[in-house]
């Protein structure tokens, strides 16, 4: 055997002797993340949600609670019903969701498993964006704060799409989803861990998102088609009378014309590798200018 051989044969050991201590550590670091979570008994759980009356929203999957507990914390605890496979499926959810960390999605404080499953979310002192956007009682929201919200967003779908392993590809990406804190800092919220093989496109909601924000009208049904909608908006109402009523101040033409082809971009591309979550995250940031952590 050559020297070069030899050395290559060692170089290859040596990386493969890293590799193998890189994903140690990242397992036993993953495994500390999620050990942090705090598991309730389910009495608990009955007294702080006044046994389970006080309903957020119910679904056929999932049902959502608000919950006070005796030292003063309020969170969201959501019944998942879903898991027809027993416990070890939500075992492997819980692991997953207890990894992600990043300042745009709902973090994951503690846990149940038994005959019933529940996860215990962080609670936001504001709404969800549906209810800023419709609740005649509420604030409306400027102009910056909703391009900071759509920046926000798609910091958040980036994070999940490519900076975790595995990709988190459940997310449903509608207002109701998302929630504002009290600075009305938006944080992705009912997201699923247990992805399928083939990575979702994510990009159409999105562009309905942003088409939401400018407008302040999203589609009657979650089914409906999203591109006949846009559609129906453009013939109807000139790119000026597209704007919410609700804005206190009118942006400029560039800019609902720069975020109008973000929307047009996400949901007419077909190929993901041309256009993707982050190209919209960058191109936002950069046109503009909104620092997102």
């Amino acid at each position: 055997m050559s020297k070069t051989q030899v050395s290559s044969s060692s170089s290859n050991t040596r990386n493969s002797h890293f590799c193998k201590f890189f994903r140690l550590f990242l397992n036993s670091d993953h495994s500390r993340q999620v050990s942090y979570l705090k598991r309730v008994s389910l009495k608990e759980l009955n007294r702080a949600t006044d046994g389970f009356g006080r309903i957020i929203t119910c679904d056929s999957q999932t049902i959502t609670y608000q919950a006070r507990f005796q030292d003063g914390s309020v969170s969201v605890v959501k019944e998942v019903r879903s898991f027809d496979e027993g416990n070890e499926c939500f075992n492997k959810e819980l692991q997953l969701l207890g990894r992600l960390h990043h300042r745009h999605v709902v973090a994951l404080r503690g846990y149940f498993v038994g005959r019933r499953s529940f996860l215990i979310f962080e609670n936001t002192a504001k709404a969800s964006l549906k209810e800023h956007l419709n609740d005649p009682l509420k604030t409306p929201l400027s102009w910056k704060t909703r391009v900071q919200i759509a920046i926000g967003v798609a910091a958040a779908l980036e994070y999940l799409q490519f900076f975790c392993e595995p990709p988190v590809d459940h997310i449903d990406i509608s207002s109701s989803n998302i929630i504002l804190d009290e600075k009305l800092v938006p944080k992705l919220s009912n997201i699923s861990c247990l992805c399928t093989e083939e990575r979702a496109n994510i990009l159409p909601q999105f562009g309905a998102l942003l088409l939401e924000l400018i407008t302040g009208q999203s589609s009657a049904k979650e089914s409906a088609n999203i591109a006949k909608w846009i559609h129906d908006l453009r013939s109807s109402l000139s790119m000026h009378n597209m704007i919410d009523p609700e804005l206190e101040v009118s942006c400029s033409s560039k800019e609902l014309r720069d975020l109008l082809n973000v929307a047009r971009l996400c949901i007419k591309v077909e190929n993901t590798r041309a256009f993707s979550i982050s190209h919209a995250f960058w191109y936002l940031q950069k046109r503009f200018g909104v620092a997102c952590d």
